[in-house]
C-alpha cells in the first residue's frame, strides 16, 4: 500500500481549491432524469411499498424532487412511497412512515454562509424524538457530507453513537472518487455489502468527497478509509492552505449501520454516492450514474431492505 508523504500534500492543497472549488461548488448540479438501472424483481408491486420519508424541513441540500429525484426514482420503482418531509420532527408525523432519509441538513445560519461555526440542523427536542422513534421501531437513514453538512448533524448522530467529523476526507495519492472495495479492504463484507443473494452482492463503491466518522462498538462498518486518506478542518468550506487542520483517518468509517432499540441506523458520510447528478456545463455525471459507480445503486436497495426489515 502506498503511503501518503510531504510532497503528496503539497500536491493536494494545490490542487484543491483550483479543481474541486471551481467543478463542484460552482458548477450547476442537476438530476439525471434518464439514470433508470434494471431492477429485475422489485420488493413490492408499484406503490404498495410502506412509506419513506425524505427529509426536506431543514435546509436539506438534497430534496426528493431536487438532486435525490434519482435517488426517490428507484426506490419507487422498487415499490416503495416516497414522500416529502416537510416539518419538525414529531412521533405522530414519524410513525405515518417506516423509513426516514436525512440527507444533508443545515441550519439556517449556514445555507448561504458555508463557513464556521455550523450549529445543529434539528433541535434539541428533535433529537429527542427521533431518538425515542428509532428506539421504539423507527428506521433512520442520516447522510451528512462533508463541512458544513456534518456538523449540522454532528449533534443528532452523536446520540446514535457516531462522532461525525466536520471536515473534508480526501485522498493523497489520487485525485477523484474514492473508490472503496474487498481487495484494499476498504469495502467490508457485511449483510448490506453481500445482500440476500448473489445478485445483490456489491464488490465495489465509489463516493465523492465527503466526511469520516468513528462509529460505536455495536455497528458493523460498510466503508472504512485506509491511511492515504487526510481530514482537512477547514474554518470556510472549500478553502484550503498550509495552516489548515488535518489529520490521517485510517481506520475511520465513511459508511456503518446497527440496530438500535427497536429500530435500525444506517449512518453514510457522502451524499453524492446515492444521487444520480449531471454536474456543469459538459454534464459530468456524478453519482450513481458516474461509470466508477456501477454497484452504488444496488448498496442503496440493500440499505433500504436491511431498514425495512427484509434482512438482519
Amino acid at each position: 500500500m502506498r503511503q501518503p508523504n510531504d510532497l503528496n500534500l503539497r500536491a493536494v492543497l494545490s490542487l484543491l481549491a483550483l479543481f474541486f472549488f471551481s467543478s463542484i461548488l460552482f458548477s450547476q448540479q442537476v438530476a439525471d432524469i434518464n439514470y433508470n438501472p434494471e431492477i429485475p424483481a422489485p420488493e413490492y408491486g408499484t406503490g404498495e411499498g410502506p412509506v419513506i420519508f425524505i427529509d426536506e424541513g431543514h435546509h436539506n441540500f438534497h430534496t426528493k424532487n431536487g438532486r435525490y429525484k434519482s435517488f426517490s426514482n428507484l426506490l419507487e420503482r422498487d415499490g416503495y412511497q416516497v414522500e416529502q418531509y416537510t416539518g419538525a420532527f414529531t412521533m405522530e408525523e414519524l410513525e405515518q412512515g417506516k423509513i426516514l432519509v436525512i440527507s444533508n441538513a443545515l441550519n439556517e445560519a449556514n445555507v448561504e454562509d458555508w463557513s464556521l461555526p455550523n450549529p445543529s440542523a434539528f433541535s434539541r427536542e428533535e433529537i429527542e424524538v427521533l431518538q425515542n422513534w428509532v428506539n421504539n421501531g423507527g428506521n433512520l437513514f442520516l447522510i451528512a457530507d462533508h463541512m458544513p453538512m456534518a456538523g449540522a448533524a454532528e449533534d443528532l448522530a452523536l446520540v446514535f453513537g457516531f462522532e461525525f467529523t466536520n471536515g473534508f476526507v480526501f485522498d493523497t495519492i489520487s485525485r477523484g472518487p474514492a473508490l472503496f472495495n474487498y481487495e484494499d479492504e476498504t469495502l467490508i463484507s457485511s449483510s448490506i455489502t453481500k445482500g440476500r443473494e448473489k445478485s445483490e452482492s456489491v464488490s465495489q463503491i465509489a463516493s465523492f468527497t465527503g466526511q469520516a466518522f468513528k462509529i460505536p462498538e455495536n455497528a458493523t462498518p460498510i466503508l472504512v478509509f485506509d491511511e492515504r486518506y487526510i481530514n482537512f478542518l477547514p474554518e470556510v468550506a472549500w478553502e484550503f492552505d498550509n495552516t489548515t487542520e488535518r489529520f490521517n483517518v485510517g481506520g475511520m468509517c465513511q459508511g456503518a449501520y446497527m440496530k438500535f432499540g427497536e429500530g435500525r441506523v444506517v449512518a453514510f458520510g457522502e451524499a453524492a454516492m446515492f444521487s444520480a447528478q449531471l454536474a456543469g456545463s459538459e454534464k459530468r455525471k456524478m453519482g450513481m450514474n458516474n461509470p466508477v459507480a456501477p454497484e452504488n445503486y444496488r448498496l442503496l436497495l440493500n440499505i433500504i431492505h436491511w431498514l425495512d426489515g427484509k434482512f438482519d
